[in-house]
């Protein structure tokens, strides 16, 4: 005899509610993508070091003409908050003090992967793309490579690029602002 289990998915208010009751708290690695509680794959020395490349080149490059977020929320609908690893947000004098971003206030998703890589490509992607995010970054550490995903189309993109070491590229919202792929992979 086989049990068969239900599966329960959470909206974004109930994984709020979580976490103003301690069920979940500020340091559990863990972010809601389509009504699961999905937990992080840990992050190493060469992930942190490509966010904080990115943050300090991305800051200095568009100081006050967007917003840099590190590794915070998203909100993609009813059942997805996900944290990439950088956001360039649209300027908002509060910092989304107010509420969180959403697709919409988003010019540019960036997720570096290094153990990541199949859940970034297969889940994140289609996520983001559902939601209308116009370009998403995926850094992959293993493969020195930069994709880039662009014209969201139900759940995948209908544009995509792969970009390597000697090869430069901007985010459509700031085409001025090149970044070198050894920039971002080290």
């Amino acid at each position: 005899m086989s049990v068969q289990t239900a599966r329960r998915l959470f909206n974004t208010e109930e994984y709020h509610r979580m976490a103003a009751a301690g069920i979940l708290c500020e340091d559990d690695r863990v972010e809601l993508l389509q009504g699961e509680i999905v937990e992080m794959s840990p992050i190493g020395s060469r992930h942190v070091a490509c966010v904080n490349r990115l943050t300090q080149r991305f800051s200095t490059l568009l100081g006050k003409r967007a917003i840099v977020s590190v590794q915070n929320p998203v909100l993609l609908g009813e059942f997805s908050e996900p944290e990439p690893d950088l956001a360039l947000l649209r300027w908002r004098d509060d910092f989304y003090g107010e509420a969180l971003p959403r697709a919409e206030d988003v010019l540019l998703l960036v997720e570096v992967a290094q153990s990541s890589v199949e859940t970034d490509r297969e889940v994140k992607m289609a996520l983001y793309a559902q939601a209308g995010v116009v370009e998403v970054w995926l850094v992959d550490l293993e493969v020195e490579q930069v994709e880039v995903f662009r014209v969201p189309e139900g759940a995948s993109y209908g544009e995509v690029q792969g970009f390597g070491r000697g090869q430069s590229v901007s985010a459509e919202a700031f085409p001025e602002a090149v970044l070198a792929v050894e920039e971002m992979i080290g």
